[in-house]
C-alpha cells in the first residue's frame, strides 16, 4: 500500500520549516555581532534554501505528469542535490546548537543551588561555551557541505579502474591470463544532461583492452527511453570475445505506475530491444560457452534475484542447465545477497559478479580498510570476497542514484586478469 503523497510532502515541509526555524535562532544568535546589513543577509539567504526545497517538492509532484518520464530523474537530482547540500550541513549545525541549548538550560537549572556571585560567574562561563560550541558547529558543519559539493560537482564523474588479479587451479590452461571487465549500475537516467561523460566512461573501458565485457544490471533507472541517447555511445564499447549483460532490477520497471501491465511488458521489451542494439547480449536465466582453442567455460547469467523487498525473477536452477560439473563457471547476478542464499557452498560456480549496492555512494577508504554505511544491509557490498575456493566481487557501480553524488566511493570500472594455478 503507497502512502498518500499529499501527507508526506506535509510531513517533509513541517519537517524542514522546524530544521529551518531551530538553525534560524542559532545563526541569529551567532550573527547578533556582525554588522547590520551583513547579518540580514544571512539570514534571508537561510530563509531562501527552505524556499527553493520546498517549491521544488511541489513542482516534482505536481507536475510530474507533464514531464517525460525518462526526464524525472532530472528534477529528482537536481532536487534531492540541493537537499543533501543544504540540509546535512545544517543538520550537524542543529546537533552542536541542540548541545548549547542545553547547556543554557543547566545554567538556569544549576543557578539556584548556588550563591548569586557563584551564579554569576557559572551563567558567564556556560553561555561562553555555549557560544564557542555554536561556533564550532558551523565550522563543522563546513565539511559535509564541501564534500556533498564535491561528490556532486567531481565525485560522481571520477571513474576508477579498479584491478583485481585471480587464480584459480580449475581454469582451462587456454584462458589462462585472459582480461575481463566488469561495469554495473549505469543508471543512464543520471547521465543525460552529461552525456560527454558516459563517453569519457566508454573511453576509459576501451583502454583497458579486455577480451570479455560483462555488465551486471541496472542499465536505467525505470523506464527504457532513458537508454536512448546512449545507444551509439554504448554500441562502441568494444570486446574481441562478447559483451554481456543481465538484468537488474531498476531494468524492469518495477518502481513506475503504469497504466496497465501490457505497458510495463512492452517498456521491458524495449529496453531488451535497445541492449540487443548496444551490441551486448543479454543472459535471462541462460548461459553461454566461451571457447579458446578446444577448451571452454561457461559464463551464466541470471535475473534478478534478492532479498525482499527486492524482486526474485532469477532461476539458478534454470540457468544452470546444460552446464558440466567439471566446467569453470563465472555467474553474473545483479544482487549479491544471491551469492549468499544459493550460490555459496549450494554451487561450485567459480565467480560470481554483482553490484547493486552503489557502495551507498558514500564511503571511506584507506591502504588495507574500506567502510561504507551500506554494510549495515549487506554483508557483502563492495569488493572481492572468497569462501573456500569460490569467489564474489562487487562493483559499486559506475552510475548514481537518489543522490546525484558519490563520495568517497569514485564510479568503478573492473578489470580481472585471470590466471592458472594455486593461490
Amino acid at each position: 500500500m503507497r502512502a498518500n503523497p499529499l501527507i508526506v510532502i506535509s510531513l517533509f515541509i513541517i519537517v524542514i520549516l522546524f530544521i529551518d526555524f531551530y538553525a534560524y535562532i542559532g545563526l541569529r544568535r551567532i550573527t547578533d555581532r556582525l554588522k547590520k546589513k551583513l547579518s540580514k543577509t544571512i539570514l534571508i539567504i537561510h530563509w531562501i534554501i527552505p524556499a527553493v526545497t520546498i517549491s521544488g517538492l511541489i513542482f516534482i509532484f505536481g507536475f510530474r505528469g507533464s514531464i517525460p518520464a525518462a526526464e524525472q530523474i532530472i528534477y529528482v537530482h537536481f532536487f534531492s542535490g540541493f537537499f543533501f547540500l543544504f540540509y546535512i550541513p545544517k543538520i550537524v549545525f542543529l546537533l552542536f546548537k541542540l548541545i548549547e541549548d542545553l547547556i543554557r538550560v543547566s545554567a538556569k537549572v544549576t543557578s539556584k543551588a548556588v550563591t548569586k556571585n557563584e551564579q554569576l560567574n557559572e551563567k558567564l562561563n556556560k553561555i561562553s561555551r555555549a557560544k564557542f560550541l555554536s561556533r564550532i558547529g558551523i565550522i563543522t558543519a563546513g565539511i559535509p557541505f564541501v564534500s556533498i559539493l564535491y561528490g556532486i560537482g567531481i565525485g560522481r564523474f571520477n571513474f576508477t579502474v579498479r584491478k583485481v588479479p585471480l587464480i584459480f587451479k580449475n581454469l582451462p590452461s587456454a584462458f589462462n591470463g585472459i582480461k575481463i571487465l566488469q561495469i554495473s549500475d549505469f543508471h543512464l537516467g543520471g547521465f543525460i544532461n552529461n552525456k560527454h561523460q558516459v563517453e569519457e566512461a566508454v573511453d576509459l573501458i576501451n583502454d583497458q583492452q579486455a577480451d570479455i565485457i560483462l555488465f551486471t544490471g541496472d542499465f536505467v533507472n525505470n523506464v527504457s527511453s532513458e537508454m536512448d541517447e546512449f545507444v551509439t555511445i554504448l554500441s562502441r564499447i568494444k570486446a574481441p570475445m562478447g559483451k554481456y549483460s543481465i538484468l537488474g532490477n531498476h531494468d524492469y520497471g518495477d518502481y513506475v505506475q503504469w497504466n496497465s501491465e501490457q505497458e510495463k511488458e512492452d517498456n521491458l521489451n524495449r529496453l531488451i530491444s535497445l541492449q540487443n542494439k548496444t551490441g551486448f547480449k543479454l543472459l535471462r536465466n541462460e548461459n553461454e560457452l566461451l571457447k579458446i582453442d578446444n577448451e571452454e567455460i561457461s559464463l551464466i547469467g541470471v535475473e534478478n534475484w534478492g532479498l525482499p523487498p527486492f524482486p526474485q525473477y532469477g532461476n539458478l536452477n534454470e540457468a544452470l542447465s546444460g552446464v558440466t560439473q567439471n566446467q569453470f563457471k563465472i555467474l553474473m547476478s545483479h544482487d549479491p545477497t544471491h551469492w549468499d542464499q544459493q550460490v555459496l557452498g549450494k554451487t561450485n560456480i567459480d565467480l560470481t559478479l554483482s553490484g547493486h549496492t552503489h557502495g551507498a555512494q558514500f564511503g571511506i577508504e584507506i591502504p588495507g580498510w574500506r567502510w561504507s554505511p551500506v554494510n549495515l544491509r549487506y554483508k557483502h557490498w563492495g569488493g572481492l570476497y572468497q569462501e573456500a575456493e569460490q569467489y564474489l566481487y562487487v562493483n559499486t557501480g559506475i552510475g548514481f542514484i537518489g543522490f546525484p553524488g558519490r563520495i568517497g566511493m569514485p564510479p568503478e570500472i573492473t578489470v580481472f586478469t585471470i590466471n592458472r594455478g594455486i593461490a
